[in-house]
């Protein structure tokens, strides 16, 4: 995948992409532009709900490091993919090699123990390795630099995660991607709203995600991946 390929698929809904038959590479990037903003349980929902309609099923990398903790695994031991991204001439089949199977026909490329992000650097690469027949979403976090801001910029369906906070919406405004939606995660009493997001960005809010105690509840629990509580998954199939 390109910047190329961001361009073509950028503008179309999300439905007309996830429809398509399986083998046309669909790629998703989840990014925020604050700590916080609910990105990596909006990755692993989606990478759910994708790895059920394809017969392939799915898998999620995280570049962010909290996949593991929000699927209910343990943290990884071995090597992972921020080792991969440091070793340049570490193949696509030795990236393959340390994909984690998280069930529920999803595969997981943790981040590792690694908080040195600077080594992520070589998203080309990365995007070169992800090649396949399986719908990938990959968490980039709230730290887009490197191989994040790369997979970030040239996916598919590039998704920001955005709470209604205003010093929020001054980020979005300056970050370094252009998103092709927003996945708005509401709170209450919030004044900005939805038509709000989109007049501000210029960009669709893909699907609204209403703040909800269970879906705490059953991350904290590490029970997310067996249980996806109704009101994140009727906002993930709005977003598919």
């Amino acid at each position: 995948m390109r910047a190329g390929a961001h361009t073509l698929h950028a503008s179309l809904p999300l439905e007309a992409l996830f429809s398509a038959p399986w083998g046309v590479v669909v790629l998703i990037s989840c990014w925020s532009v604050k700590g916080g903003s609910g990105t990596t349980v909006v990755s692993v929902a989606l990478a759910l709900f994708l790895a059920r309609s394809s017969p392939d099923g799915a898998l999620l990398v995280d570049l962010a490091g909290d996949a593991p903790a929000v699927l209910g695994l343990p943290d990884p031991t071995g090597p992972c993919t921020a080792d991969w991204l440091a070793e340049p001439d570490a193949t696509p089949e030795a990236l393959r090699r340390l994909e984690i199977d998280a069930g529920h026909a999803l595969s997981l490329l943790p981040w590792g123990a690694s908080t040195d992000h600077s080594i992520a650097s070589d998203g080309e690469r990365l995007l070169d390795a992800l090649n396949g027949s399986r719908p990938v979403v990959v968490d980039c976090g709230s730290r887009l630099a490197g191989a994040a801001l790369t997979v970030a910029a040239s996916a598919s369906v590039s998704l920001l995660v955005l709470r209604p906070c205003y010093l929020a919406l001054r980020r979005a405004l300056a970050a370094p991607v252009c998103a092709s939606g927003v996945i708005l995660v509401q709170e209450r009493d919030r004044v900005l709203g939805r038509r709000d997001i989109e007049d501000v960005l210029g960009i669709p809010v893909r699907a609204e995600v209403p703040w909800d105690a269970s879906v705490a509840r059953m991350v904290d629990a590490g029970l997310l991946a067996t249980r996806v509580p109704r009101v994140l998954e009727r906002a993930m199939r709005a977003a598919a």
